[in-house]
C-alpha cells in the first residue's frame, strides 16, 4: 500500500459524522498542498462539503470519487450492471421484508390499541401512525443510521485512487487534472448534483472518470453515458489489460451504474465486479461488515492509467 493509503485505512476509513469527515477534508488538504495543488472546500445541498483538488476549469479531465460513509445494513447492496433487471428485482426484493415486519408490527400494534377504551376511528388513527413512523423511521436508518466501519470497497478504495493520482501525477500534468471528492454519495447524489450546477460550464466537454467500488474483484468495468463515448478509444489506450486484472470493458451500450458519474454528459463510472461461472457481473459485500477486500492491483492499475489518460488530453 501507498503512504496515503496506509494513513486513511488506519485513520480515516469511516467517515460519516461531521467530526469525521472534517478531520479527512484537513487530510486531504494537507496531502494536496504538500503536492502544489490548491484545495478548496465547497458547500452544496443539504450540507454538503465537496473537497475540489485543483482546478475544474483549467484541467482536461476530472478524477472524482465519494468519500462519504454508508450505514451498516443487513444485507448487501448487490448491483447487477449489465442486468438492470436483475438489479431492480432484488431493490424490490429488499422491500418486501421490509414492509412484511412493518405490517406485522403495525397489526400487533393495532391488536393491541383494540384493547384499549379508545374511539375507533382515534385508535384507527393511531395504528396508521405507528405504521408510517416505522416505516419512516426505517428509511431514516438507511441512510442515517450507524456507519459500517468497514469500507473498503466502498468507497475507501476510490478515495485512496484519487489520493494516489493525485500524488504520483508527474509535475508537468498536475495542472492539466483536478480532482474531487464528492460528499453525500450515499445520501442520494447531492455533492455531486452541487458540483454539477456550480461547474456546469467548466464541465462541458470534458471527461469525468468516477471511481466508486474498485477493489474487490478484478473485471474493471467503465460505464461510459452514451454522451461520452467518444472517449472510448482514448480509454481503450490508457487502461489497456494487463495480467493484473482479467478484463477491461469499456461499455456505453446496456450497462447501469448508479454513482456519482450519472450528474455528467461526459461521465464515466469506474467500478471493480466479479464474474459467475454463467458471465453475470456483479458487486456483493457493499453496505456490510463484509466490505474488507481491497485489491492493490486495481488500484495500481488504474492510477497508471488516470496518468496516462491525462498524458493523452494534454497533447
Amino acid at each position: 500500500m501507498t503512504k496515503t493509503t496506509e494513513t486513511v485505512f488506519q485513520k480515516y476509513q469511516v467517515r460519516k459524522t461531521k467530526k469525521q469527515k472534517s478531520a479527512f477534508i484537513g487530510y486531504v488538504k494537507t496531502v494536496a498542498e504538500e503536492n502544489g495543488y490548491t484545495c478548496e472546500i465547497q458547500k452544496g445541498a443539504l450540507g454538503a462539503r465537496n473537497i475540489v483538488v485543483g482546478s475544474p476549469e483549467k484541467a482536461k479531465v476530472i478524477y472524482t470519487a465519494h468519500y462519504d460513509t454508508c450505514a451498516v445494513l443487513p444485507f448487501p447492496n448487490f448491483i447487477t450492471p449489465k442486468n438492470f433487471l436483475l438489479y431492480l428485482l432484488y431493490q424490490i426484493g429488499i422491500l418486501i421484508p421490509l414492509f412484511a415486519f412493518i405490517g406485522v408490527f403495525s397489526f400487533l400494534s393495532q391488536l393491541l390499541i383494540s384493547l384499549l377504551p379508545l374511539d375507533p376511528a382515534l385508535s384507527s388513527f393511531i395504528s396508521l401512525l405507528i405504521y408510517e413512523v416505522g416505516l419512516i423511521g426505517f428509511c431514516v436508518l438507511l441512510i442515517a443510521g450507524p456507519a459500517n466501519r468497514y469500507t473498503a470497497n466502498d468507497n475507501t478504495s476510490g478515495i485512496t485512487t484519487l489520493l494516489d493520482i493525485m500524488t504520483e501525477m508527474p509535475e508537468e500534468l498536475r495542472g492539466k487534472a483536478a480532482f474531487v471528492f464528492f460528499d453525500l454519495e450515499e445520501s442520494g447524489l447531492f455533492g455531486s448534483m452541487s458540483f454539477a450546477n456550480k461547474y456546469k460550464k467548466a464541465v462541458k466537454n470534458k471527461p469525468l472518470i468516477n471511481f466508486d467500488c474498485v477493489s474487490d474483484g478484478d473485471y474493471i468495468l467503465f460505464a461510459v453515458r452514451k454522451t461520452a463515448s467518444r472517449y472510448a478509444s482514448l480509454l481503450n489506450e490508457a487502461f489497456p489489460k494487463d495480467s493484473r486484472v482479467s478484463e477491461v470493458d469499456i461499455c456505453s451500450k446496456g450497462v447501469f451504474y448508479p454513482s456519482d458519474q450519472v450528474n455528467f454528459k461526459d461521465g464515466i463510472g469506474v467500478a471493480s465486479l466479479k464474474r459467475t461461472k454463467k458471465g453475470l457481473l456483479y458487486m456483493n459485500r457493499i453496505h456490510t461488515p463484509r466490505d474488507t477486500v481491497y485489491r492493490e492491483e486495481n488500484i495500481r492499475f488504474l492510477t497508471e492509467g488516470a496518468i496516462r489518460l491525462t498524458q493523452m488530453l494534454a497533447k
